[in-house]
């Protein structure tokens, strides 16, 4: 049974899908549900589908962009030491 507030075909197909690809990873009833419930709101929070949903995704930086400005300044730091 999808989450409470799936209401299209197209998402509680994307939980039953999730689920059973869940189990046949080796994972519990339990756990398979969690996982597909959670992806599938997460998706559905993306998409505007939730009521009083924002777009986040676009507004915040990936990870990957994170480590890079990251290590910029640590390069940054370590050239300006040696002069």
């Amino acid at each position: 049974m999808p989450p409470k507030g799936v209401k299209s075909a197209k998402r509680k197909r994307q939980y039953e899908k999730i689920k059973a690809s869940a189990k046949k990873q080796g994972r519990s009833t339990a756990t398979a549900k969690r996982i597909a419930a959670a992806t599938t709101n997460k998706t559905r929070r993306e998409k505007g589908e939730t009521k009083g949903s924002r777009k986040r995704s676009s507004s915040r930086s990936s990870s990957s962009s994170r480590s890079r400005k990251s290590s910029s300044r640590s390069r940054k730091s370590s050239s300006s030491k040696k002069r």
